[in-house]
């Protein structure tokens, strides 16, 4: 990869170029991690008492090296760096948000819903991202910004996605670490009257392509979790609203969320 071909990333973004270039970084990434899924990895426990693979580390440092070829003056917040050093406390105008392993806890018991997050904010808002899901051989990414987003099987052509009207019967994507009653409660406060439960950021991307129509959270998240997810969304004619009804934004204290909701149409 030519670190002079993608040197200017106002340019790169606006062209498409840099969404298409994150989301190969993705699927490398996630090629990357495969041979640990399902293979007894060890797991080891974070301070904040989260678990950690070595298929995290080793997926964080491919992206980092990839990012820095090509966009070296674009600061990185990567999920296992500030779990060793910390938190930056201030970043510029544009900087990565990087989650190599989302989901680690379903990954180390053999689901199938963990995924790849690469976004790229500006100012306070996500303007490209890509999720990609290994075990699931599939991405999804926003398009040059306007152009809408896009999902691919590992290998085959981008396809469009978009959002769907909601349905009569509205299914609502919730954590798998919240109780039944909580589900079913939050479901409701979002018009849904079903729910499922899923680990991970390809909530936001299974509403994104349609097929479910809310995301509510109440629990702490980082935003690493939610950037690259909320990219794709938006891109398909999502919304990722914070408590008091706003644009989920970015650079926070701590690089930490409060409750959100994702929502379709």
């Amino acid at each position: 990869m030519s670190t002079d071909a993608y040197s200017d990333p106002e340019s790169d973004l606006a062209s498409g170029r840099l969404a298409e270039v994150i989301a190969d970084i993705a699927e490398e990434a996630a090629r990357l991690i495969l041979p640990w899924w399902r293979a007894g990895t060890a797991v080891e426990t974070k301070a904040d008492s989260s678990p950690v693979t070595e298929a995290d580390r080793a997926a964080e440092a491919l992206i980092l090296s990839r990012l820095a070829g090509c966009w070296a003056q674009i600061e990185a917040v990567a999920e296992e760096a500030v779990s060793v050093d910390g938190a930056p406390a201030s970043v510029g105008e544009w900087f990565w948000l990087i989650d190599p392993l989302d989901g680690t806890k379903g990954f180390v018991q053999g689901r199938e819903s963990y995924s790849v997050n690469i976004a790229l904010i500006r100012g306070d808002a996500p303007v490209a991202g890509v999720v990609s899901a290994p075990a699931l051989g599939v991405t999804w990414r926003s398009a040059a910004p306007g152009q809408g987003a896009l999902r691919r099987a590992f290998g085959e052509p981008w396809r469009p996605i978009r959002v769907r009207e909601r349905p009569a019967d509205a299914i609502a994507l919730v954590s798998h670490s919240i109780s039944e009653d909580d589900a079913a409660r939050l479901a409701a406060r979002n018009g849904c009257t079903r729910w499922q439960g899923m680990d991970s950021s390809l909530k936001f991307c299974l509403i994104a392509e349609g097929r479910f129509d809310a995301y509510p959270r109440t629990g702490p998240t980082c935003e690493w979790d939610t950037a690259a997810g909320q990219a794709v969304l938006e891109a398909a004619g999502g919304r990722v609203l914070d408590g008091e009804g706003r644009p989920l934004a970015y650079r926070k204290p701590g690089f930490l969320n409060g409750p959100f909701s994702a929502i379709g149409a």
